[in-house]
């Protein structure tokens, strides 16, 4: 449960200095002759806020709903012994969602906690940088809302997570972790359809969203809650989207024993796969869309102005960029520490399977490498569906928010906005990426052979 505490405690902590900031930000401008009477600034900072703190809580509530569906399907004998002597499944699911509102409470407690004494000590220094003596108060009875808020999402990812209680059986206490094959996958029609309703929904909102933007910039509205539900939908339906993704890149990696059983791993259990891919997707894909979505904005500026956009536009969009990419990044280092936590407990939970493959014939370092390229094999098809992902929903937003500027030499809308990629972001991205697998990996491929063999088998 270390890893729920964490991404708890991040979301809470990145909430409440989100919260502080604005509230500062709206202090400082309060204070200034110029912008003291216009509340405009205010809102939009404040409206920017709400959404980044409501990203977080998004990428961690899905987190942690996969990392409790990944903890439920390695206690699948415990259930099942609990049903065996007469607990129902909804008192063992209700167990579980318990789990979750606990340690998401005590997550929220310290991310809100370290956070506000971390802003208390910053004010001081942040009003010698402004030249203005705001005397804001940080602790406040708002900085309760996202502690709250992360606490309770916490608790509902929990119960979500835990819904494959409901179908475990008492027979299946003879037998040990049990993920759901790719025939049970797509034997779902219930959820299959949710998801593919949900992203058929996102798209007539992206596509809405695209339309909307040729008369209004609120456009971008509808294309955000475009992106929000197509994305949901898509993290439904991952067990049916990524195994032919990582069939396509799984023959990438050579003919060995270790290269093959990688491969056939992360295709066998569809589910386990798309729980630790899907965090990466998300992370690609909102650090890209916003890279995208301020590149394409810069290159409309520079077609508008002859070619070159001015230093100061420049500057200023490269900085708004920078600030972005940080707030961004906080739900990126969410879904980083969901992706590391489900390799240790994927490990831990297949010690038979690892130890029946040293018993066969496979050496520690022919094992420690399959459990490698397995995690190398579904983060690289992550990253690339996260790169697809974050173009797509960088363009929609600049031609959403853009497409009814009217913009030089011409002057008439509706505008078109070419999509820009920045390919230098693209690099640190796929760099940054390439360093969480390995870092990721370091502790499970070490579990994978801390066994023997025979001690495994005996689990």
């Amino acid at each position: 449960m270390g890893a729920t505490v964490l991404v708890s405690a991040i979301s809470a902590g990145f909430g409440v200095a989100l919260l502080t900031a604005t509230g500062y930000i709206g202090a400082v401008l309060r204070a200034d002759p110029l912008y003291g009477d216009s509340g405009t600034l205010t809102l939009v900072v404040g409206i920017l806020s709400v959404l980044l703190v409501a990203v977080a809580v998004y990428v961690g509530a899905i987190v942690t709903a996969n990392t409790f569906a990944t903890i439920v399907a390695g206690r699948t004998r415990q259930i099942a012994l609990m049903r065996l002597i007469g607990a129902s499944a909804r008192a063992q699911r209700a167990q579980v969602a318990g789990q979750g509102l606990a340690v998401g409470a005590i997550g929220a407690f310290l991310g809100l906690v370290g956070a506000t004494v971390v802003c208390i000590a910053v004010m001081p220094t942040l009003d010698r940088i402004t030249g203005v003596d705001t005397g804001y108060v940080v602790a406040g009875p708002l900085l309760l809302v996202p502690a709250v808020a992360v606490a309770l999402t916490t608790w509902a990812a929990a119960w979500a997570g835990s819904r494959r209680v409901l179908s475990v059986t008492p027979l299946q206490a003879l037998g040990g972790s049990v993920e759901a094959t790719r025939e049970e996958v797509a034997g779902r029609p219930k959820r299959n359809g949710w998801a593919v309703a949900l992203v058929a929904l996102g798209v007539l909102l992206l596509g809405g969203g695209i339309v909307v933007g040729l008369l209004t910039p609120f456009g971008v509205v509808v294309a955000f809650l475009g992106g929000l539900f197509s994305f949901t939908g898509l993290t439904l339906a991952a067990p049916l989207v990524m195994p032919p993704l990582l069939r396509l890149t799984g023959r990438a990696f050579g003919g060995s024993a270790p290269a093959r059983l990688a491969a056939e791993n992360a295709l066998r259990y569809p589910e386990r796969s798309s729980r630790m891919a899907i965090g990466v997707v998300m992370g690609v894909a909102l650090v890209t869309m916003f890279a995208v979505a301020t590149e394409s904005v810069k290159a409309l500026l520079a077609r508008s102005s002859g070619g070159e956009v001015h230093v100061t536009i420049a500057q200023t969009l490269d900085s708004f960029a920078a600030v972005m990419m940080v707030l961004v990044g906080v739900s990126a280092v969410i879904a980083a520490v969901g992706l590391v936590n489900l390799l240790t407990i994927g490990v831990v939970q297949r010690r038979r399977e690892l130890g029946l493959l040293r018993a066969l014939g496979l050496t520690g370092g022919q094992v420690r490498r399959m459990v490698l390229l397995e995690a190398v094999h579904v983060t690289l098809t992550a990253l690339a569906f996260g790169l697809v992902l974050g173009v797509t929903y960088g363009w929609a937003a600049a031609q959403s928010l853009l497409g009814a500027v009217r913009t030089p030499p011409d002057w008439i809308s509706p505008t078109f906005v070419a999509p820009a990629v920045p390919w230098l972001a693209v690099l640190v991205v796929v760099a940054a990426t390439t360093v969480l697998t390995l870092v990721a990996a370091v502790v499970p491929t070490r579990l994978a052979t801390r066994v023997a063999p025979v001690a495994a088998l005996a689990e």
